[in-house]
């Protein structure tokens, strides 16, 4: 019987001598790869001894901004951050393994968030809720605790806020994530979709989208897209909104992909430590500082708040309210500050702000996300 493999094309002596010289390459990478986790082994050896933390995120971040301003192409600067995030990442765990906090199950956008912000080689701490994301962290079965806090959509996401309010954790870095949400389901089509699962800020970031394709399914509200996803693929009859990593976790067909209403929709994230086991970040250049402060109910008080930031030029960021639940009309006032209080100018602006409130509160001092 004739053979009826067909027979593979050979391959040019061009393109041989190109994979040749990438195989060379990449020999090398992975030789480099392995001095330099040697040297991470050192250095860990050295942090025990000083009883110093393997994680800085200052640190980090001061190292990719010098690769990304050595990076002079082909390769993206863009591509630097999330390459050397995965590096450090695997050196870091050969020191020890960093246990992280987020709002589970598999596939949510907290651990795409999470994976983002400290590579991938992390033990993973997958939570109920937000409230347990903290809970986790202020008892040390984490070492790190991944929230969201705002999204260019729909805005701040209240339950961290208030969260914030009481929580001895300290934020000490922030990333952020491109939210596209997709329509899942164990079926690919639209036909006989009774309800679509999903946290209740998905089912908002794509309302209109919902509106107008699925007017008659109820919209589900469940602790987090991927527990909306695992739902779908037990019943043909929900669909859910998650990330594409959720319809592989759980086996289901991408029906409607990039659904939400804002295309370029975006959800910060704030990464939170204990202060007992991790300090406060240096100054690494572009840094921010959240506060949380309320002033005494007067003609004149917002003013006076703001007063000390003119005056010592430090910029906001951010301007948040949200209500004192005392019954007496007061607010919380939640403020980004652009600085680090190190910086002389944002220590005095702080030390004046601090004497016109009735509350004041630091939240954290931490790198910008500039990546």
């Amino acid at each position: 019987m004739a053979d009826s493999t067909t027979p593979t094309a050979p391959v040019p002596p061009e393109l041989l001598a190109l994979r040749q010289q990438i195989d060379s390459v990449d020999g090398q990478l992975l030789q480099l790869l392995n001095q330099r986790a040697q040297l991470a082994l050192a250095v860990g050896e050295l942090k025990k001894h000083e009883g110093s933390v393997v994680f800085r995120p200052e640190r980090e971040a001061q190292v990719i901004d010098g690769l990304k301003l050595k990076n002079s192409g082909p390769l993206q600067t863009e591509s630097v951050a999330p390459i050397w995030r995965e590096i450090m990442s695997a050196c870091r765990a050969l020191e020890t393994p960093i246990r992280v906090a987020y709002l589970g199950p598999a596939g949510t956008f907290s651990e795409e968030a999470a994976l983002g912000y400290f590579g991938s080689s992390i033990v993973r701490v997958p939570c109920a809720n937000f409230d347990e994301v903290l809970h986790q962290t202020i008892a040390g079965a984490a070492d790190f605790g991944v929230v969201p806090v705002e999204n260019s959509t729909e805005g701040v996401v209240t339950r961290s806020l208030d969260l914030f309010l009481s929580t001895p954790l300290s934020i000490i870095g922030e990333t952020s994530l491109v939210v596209r949400h997709n329509l899942l389901r164990k079926s690919n089509s639209l036909e006989g979709i009774e309800a679509v699962c999903a946290h209740p800020q998905a089912l908002a970031q794509c309302h209109q989208w919902l509106s107008t394709h699925l007017p008659q399914a109820e919209r589900r509200p469940v602790a987090s897209n991927a527990e909306g996803a695992r739902l779908a693929s037990l019943d043909p009859k929900l669909a859910a909104i998650a990330s594409q990593r959720a319809g592989s976790e759980f086996g289901l067909h991408l029906v409607s992909p990039a659904i939400q209403d804002d295309a370029h929709n975006r959800t910060r994230f704030a990464v939170l430590a204990h202060p007992d086991r991790h300090p406060q970040p240096a100054a690494s250049g572009h840094d921010c500082t959240s506060l949380v402060v309320s002033v005494t109910n007067r003609p004149g008080a917002l003013h006076d708040m703001l007063v000390p930031l003119k005056a010592h030029g430090v910029s906001m960021s951010r301007f948040e309210s949200r209500p004192a639940r005392s019954g007496q009309w007061e607010y919380y006032f939640y403020i980004d500050l652009q600085g680090h209080p190190d910086e002389p100018h944002v220590a005095q602006a702080m030390q004046e702000l601090r004497a016109v409130c009735a509350f004041f509160k630091v939240l954290g001092t931490y790198p910008l996300d500039v990546h």
